[in-house]
């Protein structure tokens, strides 16, 4: 069974940081595609950033030089550095996982399988 808990969510100022975690368990994150994804009150969610089995990443324009994606194979654990936030970046930020291998990255949901419960994040002065 497929697990992936999200981790790492707060409040903070605008122009702070923090880190987002998303552990995984029934699942191996060096394996597959795995993405960060965002909800805002009365949004759709959208997608943040995506990393593939061979690293190669994707990100949404309004978090490119602001967001980092990375994994640690490891710890089996998905990660999300996030800088310079604002408060346009308010939201529940849900981990996904892919269910098959596949070099390409993606931001569209229907790529993914599986899902975290989400950490929220707010950006308020």
């Amino acid at each position: 069974q497929v697990q992936l808990v999200e981790s790492g969510g707060g409040s903070v100022q605008p122009g702070g940081s923090l880190r987002l975690s998303c552990a995984a368990s029934g699942y191996t994150v060096s394996t597959k595609r795995m993405g960060w994804f965002r909800q805002a009150p009365g949004k759709e969610r959208e997608g943040v950033t995506s990393i593939t089995a061979g690293g190669n990443t994707a990100y949404a324009d309004s978090v490119k030089g602001r967001f980092t994606v990375s994994k640690d194979n490891a710890e089996n654990t998905l990660y999300l550095q996030m800088n310079s936030l604002e408060p346009e970046d308010t939201a529940m930020y849900y981990c996904a996982a892919s269910g098959y291998r596949t070099w390409v990255s993606s931001l569209r949901m229907n790529d993914y399988t599986y899902w975290g419960q989400g950490t929220q994040v707010t950006v308020s002065s």
